[in-house]
Formats: structure tokens, C-alpha cells, sequence
């Protein structure tokens, strides 16, 4: 099992007690606003997402960790990896992502847990490149890719809910750690 420790975050694989804290994240409507088509998901669709999310990391080796505050154990968010399938620029590479409690906004958890998961990617499991989208009017999102290092490589549209979106991507040999 892989865990990842930062100073105030531990990432880790999911757990059945994960179901209800993330249920919640995912029913807030200003969480889920920029993700998919911005509707709040239900508890079986949160239900789904975990199951997904772990068979990734059995099938790919990677995939979204749940994170936790450490002290506490509670739940912020998922940050991660994935295969991504859309949009067309970035089919087939692997994408980094989070969603995190809105209680855990404008704290730095985002930055702090996306970059061990951006170091994870890069230094253990041996990828060559990591890219990332966001709505172009996201502009937390695009903070937090920058702070990666992440460079905008391009546009990109939603291809079913038509947003507009930024790709980012950063390579091997462009990371800083």
C-alpha cells in the first residue's frame, strides 16, 4: 500500500469509512462546480468514483489518493492520478487532478498535496510526463498548476459540456521537486 506523508497531509489509498466524507464533499455544489458538468454527485456515484479510483491504481500502478489531515484523520479531498480519455489533446496520458473540501479552501492543501503526487508520479513510478486541465476560468486551479511547475500548452473543449480548457503538462526533465 502506498502512502505518502507531507507535513500536514497523508495521502493514502481508499477506505469503506471514506464513503460518507467524500459523499459529502462531492454533494457541495461550489466543490463540484468546475468538475464534469458541475453537478453535485450522489452518494452511489461517490461510491463509483472510489471504485474506479482503485481499480486504476490495481490495474496502473498510480491512481487518486484519499487525503486526510494528519492529527485529526479528517477527510480533505482526492488528489491523483488518472488515464485520461478526454479531451482529445491529452487522451491516453496521465492527468493530475483534486477535488477538496470547500472547509479546506485557501489553505494550501491542493498545492501541498499535488505536488507529492506530481513527485510521486515523476520519481516512483517512473512517468516521463504529467498533464492536467483545467476551465480556463479556474484560476485556483491554474495557481496550483503553476506552483507544480506546469506549464498552459494549449486549449482544449469539454467534449461533452463544451467548457473551455487549459492544458498544462510538465515533463521529467522540466520538474524541479
Amino acid at each position: 500500500m502506498t502512502d505518502i506523508r507531507t507535513p500536514r497531509l497523508l495521502l493514502r489509498r481508499w477506505l469503506d469509512d471514506d464513503l460518507v466524507p467524500l459523499s459529502e464533499i462531492h454533494a457541495d455544489p461550489a466543490v463540484m462546480q468546475r468538475i464534469g458538468d458541475g453537478a453535485p454527485r450522489s452518494t452511489e456515484q461517490t461510491a463509483q468514483d472510489i471504485e474506479t479510483w482503485e481499480e486504476e491504481w490495481d490495474e496502473e500502478g498510480f491512481g487518486v489518493f484519499a487525503v486526510e489531515l494528519l492529527g485529526s484523520g479528517e477527510l480533505v479531498g482526492a488528489v491523483g492520478l488518472s488515464v485520461a480519455d478526454a479531451p482529445a489533446e491529452i487522451a491516453g496520458q496521465v492527468a493530475i487532478g483534486w477535488r477538496l473540501g470547500r472547509v479546506f479552501w485557501g489553505q494550501g492543501y491542493a498545492s501541498e498535496a499535488a505536488h507529492a503526487t506530481l513527485e510521486f508520479a515523476l520519481q516512483d513510478r517512473g512517468l516521463d510526463r504529467v498533464v492536467a486541465v483545467c476551465r480556463t476560468d479556474d484560476r485556483a486551479s491554474a495557481n496550483v498548476l503553476g506552483k507544480l511547475g506546469m506549464e498552459p500548452e494549449g486549449t482544449a473543449q469539454h467534449p461533452v459540456h463544451g467548457h473551455d480548457l487549459t492544458v498544462y503538462g510538465i515533463d521529467l526533465t522540466q520538474y524541479e521537486g
